[in-house]
């Protein structure tokens, strides 16, 4: 845009300075055409006295026709003398009302603008302002986006952890599987948003032994026939407590499938081969070889 500008106005230099509000100044974001490192990107201009802070806070374009006759109540004033500037224009960026910048346009000698060269730079001034504002919208959504994620993965953790803690005799099982089974997805080259899904999913995979009796999750000999049937509902119950959490529909392949097995003998549906979906397939995988190498109750490592 500043670029765009300097080409289109014939002027020798122009920046888009833009609000801070915490701090109250204004700072450089994107410049051309200067000499000095003042007006470089990132240089902090102050609101109080300085020329873009008069056009800010008075939200009208401010023009001074030169700069050499006695504009020193500008900060800046010593840095527009090394950098030669006669001419000086400031227009405020407002969208929605709002005051978010000011575009600035200098020239290293007089100009006598018409009414069309003046349209056009309030017309840039415009259409920065908008570009400006959407930018930061959705700047904003995608930062609430991204902490609203975290918070919800935050919240998986702690389930995931409170399992571990519950069941004592498997303390780890979770943490173990989870980086294993982030590996092997890796490895059959799934995306990183689905790696991401299958991780929340391996999370959760015993989210469903919630709802199981102590005294047969941690009983120490095998299971009767009737335990056992109480104990296969866990993936049910792992589908009804997390499928109304529209978040997490993604990740229920985990939680409702990884006792299915490839034959079919598995559990709740009785899935067999490809019908079982490839991330709960993935999961089995590591957690047979997890139990098999970890101490249970029921067996050793």
């Amino acid at each position: 845009l500043v670029s765009h500008a300097v080409k289109e106005l014939r002027v020798d230099a122009a920046s888009i300075l833009l609000l801070d509000p915490l701090a109250n100044v204004l700072i450089n974001a994107s410049a051309t055409g200067f000499r000095t490192s003042a007006f470089g990107r990132g240089a902090i201009v102050p609101i109080t006295e300085s020329y873009a802070g008069q056009a800010l806070l008075g939200r009208r374009t401010l023009h001074f026709a030169d700069l050499s006759r006695g504009h020193e109540s500008d900060p800046l004033a010593l840095d527009l003398r090394r950098e030669s500037f006669i001419t000086y224009y400031g227009v405020p960026l407002i969208a929605r009302g709002a005051a978010c910048g000011v575009l600035q346009v200098f020239h290293r000698s007089r100009l006598e603008p018409d009414e069309e060269w003046l349209s056009f730079l309030e017309a840039l001034a415009a259409q920065a302002a908008i570009a400006i504002d959407n930018a930061m919208v959705l700047e904003t959504l995608e930062h609430g986006h991204q902490e609203l994620a975290i918070a919800y993965d935050a919240t998986i953790e702690g389930w995931s952890q409170a399992m571990d803690l519950r069941d004592k005799e498997t303390e780890g099982h979770t943490q173990r599987v989870v980086a294993m089974t982030i590996q092997l997805a890796q490895a059959f080259g799934m995306s990183t948003e689905e790696v991401q899904q299958v991780r929340r999913g391996a999370l959760l995979h015993d989210i469903g032994k919630m709802g199981v009796p102590d005294a047969i999750l941690f009983k120490p000999g095998p299971l009767s026939e009737d335990e056992w049937v109480s104990m296969k509902r866990h993936p049910e119950l792992a589908y009804k407590m997390l499928s109304p959490i529209r978040y997490l529909q993604r990740a229920l392949n985990i939680p409702y499938c990884h006792h299915e097995k490839w034959d079919g003998s598995g559990y709740p549906r009785g899935l067999k081969g490809e019908e079982i979906p490839l991330p709960a397939r993935v999961f089995a995988v590591v957690d047979v070889w997890d139990a098999l190498t970890s101490k249970r109750p029921y067996h050793e490592a």
